[in-house]
């Protein structure tokens, strides 16, 4: 470790404890989520319905397409209503009538201010209080709820048909017509909405919170933020400016003085290694990148179309194959693939460099099986979906080889499995480039941290595998977010960092000292915020307070470190002036400083404003929350991907000259159409709704009535422009790699130069992976 023993203890220090509390409060979501009893009977002793049945509805909902049609707690889609929020709004409306009718003899309308009060109180009795008896496994109803959940069912299992009355409701929501076919499993669907919403009505012990705590805002039964929520909130606030206070001063006071600039080569040194065979194998990836990127920004703007004519494409209708929920599918899932294909990319263009300039043996061959091993998990995975959201597969093959039902990984358990093992693949492959380097006598410690990055991104992928079809939804939500949050979030972003350090000190840019303490510390800051702040995501998923004190706490401090993304994007920028020959990659650090741009603000700023508990309360599952997603996912992750793609494609056909033409109208296009997507249209539609949401409740946020006024309906329709200017930017980009690969401008006979025996002594560099023990 030698000089950097103290950033390495930090961050060993920072790990230890944060994956202790993600793996302790883990055990609490195990311990006290909400109950799924062995009945729920009637206060006579009839059974209304089983645990295996509610499970049955839950399989029935993840074959329809799950989150990616409505939400459940929250989380999925936003087309849909929020089928918890919604479900609990109706099922209460329902029992008021009865009551009123029962007690008075009228319609609940109809009854003067006091009698509506009275049957309101009794309405907050009935629902808050907690009918569970854990001796039994058991959950009694009385009669009048009983009559209410059936009023409440029937409506369900004719809006998931093709009942000819609520046809013009299935539009606006988005869904296809008979959305899921079988009658029997749609009474074992509305079942297992019946029991998200009771979790979300029903008090843990008396005088507590709700089993969600208090979500949604529900004001018919006193759903209201908790006054731990409201504590924590302030909390993360505080916490918040405490961080960029402490980050402010120690990046005043505590860092060293800048030591001189590096004095940049006159050639770039990775030009200087053969193209290695498994590094020209890498055009086919950098392909698939670009294929997949249009695909997904084309489905994009079809996703967004289905939000003003729910069922049809310009008067065209095809819901009927292609619905709402299969095409979103597809949209998630090639964004993950694609940009995941970039970071494999990245790293397998590095492993060469990292060996010395050569490929482990069978090295091309191993690339070419991923990369085939790729090809087969996409493509099995789409038809997949296809055909499970057709209802076309088998019941019971559905989530094995069709769909699971939760947004991010909503590819079959099947093509999951094997999308881990590719992971695991591309493991090996690094390993092997890695290892040797490793063994060799020098400073490792960049190398050792980039080769404990590529572990953990092999590695904790496979947290998705820890749930399955049947697993309670508290605890499937809990490894779901390692995956999304964790895996993505975390370990990608170290990675990144990492890899564009190691770029950046193999070019002779940066010294390897300098690189090596800002990465270790940039790794420290990240997790310490992104391992716990795992739990923001998990506030109203059926967990306790602790949870949400964590989650909010840690949640605050993952903002810290963008504050001075700024300066790591002028930084970056200012590379492109340090040599000549710099110019050559000048678009791909332009990506670069994009990304440091949408971290600030996608992540930052659109990401703490729905993180404390107070504000998460109000605006999960509203399109505030897509906002931060569209501006974190692709305005970090992929404008990184592609700027990777970039710089490999600058390497693998040395002879490429950008087109500035083409490169500008990539950059700026995509920049601009984002942010006319996000400030035209998404966030002022999650602004409007989150007054909804505070002042009715979310069942009102997300009904059909307040979705499809004028004023959403023609925010949606703004976001066409945002759309269109974004989609040119890909496309210019896409031609730009296209043109790159296939035309062949690379003349025959190039005498490349080994830096470690033809450079001068002024272009010998040394990237620290052999600790310059290969050469002078």
């Amino acid at each position: 470790m030698g000089e950097y023993r103290k950033l390495w203890f930090i961050l060993i220090g920072v790990l230890a404890v944060t994956f202790s509390l993600l793996g302790y409060f883990g055990t609490e979501v195990y311990r006290n989520a909400p109950p799924i009893p062995a009945q729920v009977v009637s206060d006579g002793g009839e059974v209304l319905m089983t645990h295996d049945s509610i499970l049955d509805g839950q399989t029935a909902w993840q074959s329809v397409g799950g989150m990616q049609l409505g939400s459940i707690w929250g989380h999925g889609a936003y087309q849909a209503p929020d089928w918890t929020a919604d479900w609990l709004h109706r099922e209460l409306i329902n029992w008021l009538e009865l009551a009123a009718q029962d007690v008075f003899g009228k319609a609940y309308a109809d009854l003067d201010g006091a009698q509506q009060n009275a049957l309101q109180y009794d309405l907050k009795v009935a629902y808050r209080t907690n009918t569970y008896n854990a001796d039994n496994d058991q959950v009694v109803l009385s009669p009048r709820r009983v009559q209410a959940i059936a009023q409440t069912a029937d409506y369900y299992q004719r809006l998931f048909s093709d009942a000819p009355e609520l046809q013009k409701t299935r539009e606006n929501y988005a869904m296809k017509e008979n959305t899921l076919p079988d009658p029997e499993r749609r009474e074992r669907m509305a079942e297992f909405f019946f029991w998200t919403a009771w979790a979300a009505s029903t008090e843990r012990t008396s005088g507590e919170a709700t089993y969600t705590n208090n979500w949604p805002h529900e004001p018919l039964i006193d759903n209201r933020p908790t006054a731990e929520n409201i504590v924590w909130s302030i909390a993360s606030v505080v916490l918040l400016v405490f961080g960029v206070g402490a980050l402010v001063w120690a990046w005043a006071f505590l860092r060293k003085e800048n030591e001189e600039e590096t004095v940049a080569p006159d050639v770039d040194p990775i030009t200087t290694f053969a193209v290695t065979p498994s590094q020209r194998a890498l055009g086919k990836y950098l392909f698939v990148v670009v294929a997949l990127f249009t695909f997904q920004v084309f489905l994009g703007g079809f996703t967004a179309h289905y939000t003003v004519e729910g069922q049809t494409f310009y008067g065209i209708n095809v819901s009927e194959w292609f619905p709402y929920s299969l095409v979103r599918t597809w949209h998630i899932q090639a964004a993950m693939f694609w940009i995941a294909t970039g970071f494999l990319a990245a790293g397998l263009f590095l492993a060469p460099i990292i060996n010395g300039g050569k490929d482990p043996k069978y090295q091309k061959l191993g690339v070419d099986i991923l990369f085939w091993a790729l090809i087969a998990v996409v493509v099995g995975s789409f038809i997949g979906n296809f055909l499970a959201i057709a209802h076309i597969i088998p019941t019971n093959l559905s989530f094995w080889f069709g769909h699971q039902g939760y947004e991010y990984v909503d590819l079959g358990r099947v093509w999951q499995i094997g999308k881990f093992i590719g992971i695991l693949l591309w493991l090996f492959l690094m390993m092997r480039g890695i290892t040797s380097a490793l063994r060799q006598p020098g400073d490792k410690n960049l190398l050792a941290l980039l080769t404990a990055s590529v572990v953990a991104i092999g590695l904790f992928y496979g947290a998705g595998l820890f749930y399955g079809e049947r697993t309670h939804l508290s605890v499937m939500e809990y490894w779901r977010w390692w995956v999304v949050h964790l895996w993505v979030e975390g370990f990608f972003e170290v990675f990144a960092t990492a890899a564009l350090a190691f770029i950046f000190c193999s070019m002779g840019l940066v010294s390897r000292p300098m690189a090596t303490a800002a990465t270790l510390a940039s790794a420290s800051l990240f997790m310490l915020g992104g391992v716990p702040g795992t739990f923001h995501h998990l506030y109203f998923s059926g967990t306790t307070t602790p949870v949400m004190a964590v989650g909010a706490t840690f949640s605050a401090l993952e903002v810290v470190p963008l504050v001075v993304l700024g300066y790591e994007a002028w930084e970056n920028w200012r590379l492109k002036n340090r040599a000549l020959w710099m110019q050559q990659i000048k678009w791909p650090l332009t990506f670069f400083v994009a990304v440091a741009f949408w971290n600030m603000l996608g992540a930052g700023v659109l990401g703490f404003m729905i993180n404390p508990p107070i504000a998460l309360y109000y605006v999960q599952g509203l399109n505030t929350t897509p906002t931060h997603a569209h501006a974190a996912l692709f305005g970090v992750y992929g404008f990184l991907a592609l700027g990777f793609s970039l710089l490999i494609l600058r390497y693998i056909r040395p002879q490429l000259v950008f087109s500035d033409k083409l490169m500008k109208v990539a950059f700026w296009w995509m920049n601009i159409g984002l942010a006319l997507m996000l400030f035209t249209s998404l966030l002022p539609v999650g602004i409007i709704q989150f007054v909804a949401s505070a002042s009715e409740g979310l069942w009102y946020a997300r009904s059909e009535s307040f979705m499809q006024s004028d004023l959403l309906v023609t925010l949606r329709w703004v976001r066409t422009f945002g759309d269109v200017v974004f989609i040119v930017g890909a496309l210019a980009v896409t031609w730009q790699v296209v043109k790159g690969l296939y035309e062949r401008n690379t003349p025959t006979g190039v005498n490349v130069i080994n830096p470690l025996t033809d450079a001068t002594p002024e272009e010998k560099v040394c990237c620290g992976s052999c600790g310059g023990s290969s050469h002078p």
